[in-house]
């Protein structure tokens, strides 16, 4: 009853300045009501988010967002209908009151996109295997862009007065120019799609793309964000990184690592076999080791000034740090054991050659041929 009092005071208002001023205080009490909303359905947003109910957390925390612009909105649009607006600006008032209420629920809807996005982030984490977790961040942008387009062309509408039809097809005319500038931009927003497609890796996994080594930060509608070693924010389009080699450090099933370890010619051959003993021992059932890759050790060939030995091994699970750690106790163990053993490393060096030395004669065995 109260409602239809408030109604009928509004309808009795005389004077075109009295309805003005009315609206104006409608528009600041439902400011201060949607304010007050605001604060509840965050609360309660937080209850649901605490129960693991993600979806409608997300969709209470929209709601949240835009209630009082909604309501703002929804004041607005009945005071315009209401207001006796004189003859001349009727026309631009139903416009206004359009254009505000598409502006509203656009922000709306806009605000909505977390919604559709954590559902397919939800989505993912139950199939690990069959949907890239990167589509997670690309789609929520994509909802949201097409948002603004749509509710641009809707206002364009409202301002124009033509049908949909016609002005899609008014920019389809005049989008050619528009697209031939901004072909780049489109085309790192395709790529960015290509990349999710492919998969060629995952937020947070360590890629090296032109020699930048680095986690995955974030992928964007353009472009893609990796954070190097070294502390460096690197962006790299996403045309571009579509096209580019990855290495993916990420995904690796292991570390290799490959040592060449050099002693000196002078080493008997029993010395030889001996080294080679040694690195295989230090080096059977080591830590981090798979069965299927065991480590191999040979006397791999003669250097211009050393003998070559060369090791390889698999590190399991692909734990850098760990493997470092590893790798310093076989350095060690290695020259522990060979300095126990008499076995020299070794380092560049030059034989001179003296003349007259009888044990290394430099005729090179020429003899003199006879009759010469």
């Amino acid at each position: 009853m109260g409602n239809w009092k408030g109604l009928f005071y509004w309808l009795t208002l005389e004077t075109f300045t009295e309805r003005l001023i009315a609206l104006g205080l409608v528009i600041l009490v439902l400011m201060i009501l949607g304010r007050i909303v605001r604060k509840i359905l965050g609360k309660i947003s937080k209850q649901h988010l605490i129960a693991n109910n993600d979806i409608s957390a997300a969709f209470m925390q929209a709601l949240a967002s835009s209630i009082t612009v909604l309501l703002v909105t929804l004041g607005v649009a009945v005071g315009l209908s209401i207001l006796q607006v004189p003859e001349r600006f009727v026309a631009m008032a139903i416009t206004t009151k359009e254009i505000i209420m598409v502006m509203g629920i656009g922000f709306f809807i806009y605000q909505l996109a977390e919604v559709p996005s954590i559902w397919f982030e939800k989505l993912v984490e139950k199939q690990k295997h069959s949907v890239n977790r990167m589509f997670v961040p690309v789609i929520k942008k994509t909802i949201r862009l097409m948002v603004i387009i749509l509710a641009i062309i809707q206002i364009i509408q409202i301002i124009s007065d033509k049908p949909i039809t016609a002005i899609i097809a008014g920019l389809g005319l005049g989008s050619l120019a528009i697209a031939l500038a901004a072909q780049d931009t489109l085309k790192h927003f395709f790529g960015s799609f290509v990349i999710a497609g492919d998969r060629p890796f995952e937020i947070g996994e360590r890629v090296v793309v032109d020699g930048h080594d680095g986690p995955v930060e974030s992928i964007g509608l353009r472009s893609t964000v990796i954070r190097t070693l070294d502390g460096h924010q690197v962006t790299i389009p996403n045309g571009e990184l579509a096209n580019r080699t990855i290495q993916n450090i990420g995904k690796r099933p292991f570390i290799r690592r490959l040592m060449n370890i050099t002693i000196t010619y002078d080493t008997p051959p029993e010395k030889i076999q001996e080294a080679i003993d040694i690195i295989k021992k230090i080096l059977d059932k080591h830590e981090g080791n798979n069965a299927d890759l065991p480590p191999k050790v040979y006397f791999s060939g003669f250097n211009s000034d050393s003998l070559n030995i060369l090791a390889i091994y698999w590190y399991h699970p692909p734990e850098y740090w760990e493997y470092m750690d590893f790798s310093q106790k076989v350095n060690f163990e290695i020259i522990k054991q060979f300095n126990k053993a008499g076995i020299d490393f070794a380092f560049p060096t030059q034989t001179v050659y003296v003349a007259g030395d009888k044990n290394r004669p430099l005729d090179f065995g020429l003899h003199k041929v006879e009759g010469s």
